[in-house]
């Protein structure tokens, strides 16, 4: 990587933490190669969140790709990634009119001088704005407090929670949980499984279609009401994304039903201001049952 280039491109990127920090840099003699310094800012513990690597490699997809928006993306984290140099190997599979596909990785230089791949992404692309705009479903928004009676990381008492101390991360975000969720922060979990909220980023940037992809994995685990405690890496995380966010913090509802042979899946709906169900996951994540 060169570092100066890099740091360059990354200054002209505006006032939002988040689109300096998910910048990608392409090689200009290496078509489909980019360049990203993983920041720090966006780590759980010592890992580097798997949301944030998804909108990464979502943006460096969406340069290489002729169309903007994700429709569906489906990462595989095959180890953990750390804040630092990356670069990542893009693929066009087919570049169609309405949808084009790709796919692509993430390495990074290990201790010993390897390149070793963190995450593959598949992914299909397109233009949210230019869909039909008809709707028939089931689902509905979550219930829950509104944006003032939720709870923020300054409400839970010094050294609560089962991962001490603060996590970079949430100085980037602005969480709110539904106090209904937010029992196991002082010892208290539900047991339920579930995980609500509100949420926005620090900085007041509104949602896009790649802010979503990082919504998706942005709120503590629902091992955390389960009563587990500690990381919980996740396997793969498979996101559907339905239209652009309207202006403003979106609810994000996690709820998991089965947790077997110290493996969970995780679903999430992701609601805008608007009343809209804006995206939908699945991921499968290793739970520490110590």
């Amino acid at each position: 990587m060169d570092r100066m280039a890099y740091a360059a491109a990354r200054a002209t990127i505006g006032d939002s933490e988040f689109d300096r920090d998910t910048a990608v840099v392409a090689r200009p003699d290496e078509p489909g190669t980019y360049d990203i310094d993983l920041s720090p800012g966006w780590t759980i513990i010592q890992a580097v969140n798997g949301g944030y690597l998804l909108a990464v490699v979502g943006r460096a997809l969406r340069d290489a790709l002729p169309h903007d928006d994700p429709f569906t993306i489906t990462a595989h984290y095959l180890t953990a990634s750390q804040p630092g140099p990356a670069v990542i190997r893009t693929e066009t599979v087919r570049a169609g009119r309405t949808l084009s596909s790709g796919q692509a990785s993430l390495y990074q230089t290990d201790a010993e001088g390897r390149e070793t791949e963190r995450i593959r992404v598949i992914a299909a692309y397109g233009d949210l704005g230019a869909l039909p705009d008809d709707v028939r479903t089931s689902a509905t928004p979550p219930v829950m407090p509104g944006y003032a009676d939720c709870v923020g990381s300054e409400d839970a008492p010094e050294g609560s929670g089962p991962v001490p101390g603060s996590t970079a991360i949430l100085d980037r975000l602005d969480l709110r949980l539904d106090p209904a969720t937010a029992g196991w922060a002082i010892g208290a979990p539900s047991g339920a499984g579930d995980m609500r909220g509100w949420l926005g980023l620090a900085d007041g940037r509104d949602h896009d279609a790649l802010s979503v992809l990082l919504a998706v994995d942005a709120l503590p685990p629902t091992a955390f009401d389960l009563g587990l405690k500690g990381w919980v890496p996740t396997v793969e995380l498979t996101v559907h994304l339905r239209c652009r966010p309207a202006p403003g913090p979106l609810r994000v509802a996690l709820t998991t039903r089965n947790l077997a042979g110290g493996l969970l899946e995780e679903d999430a709906q992701v609601w805008d201001s608007a009343d809209r169900l804006v995206a939908q996951s699945r991921q499968l994540a290793r739970a520490l049952l110590a």
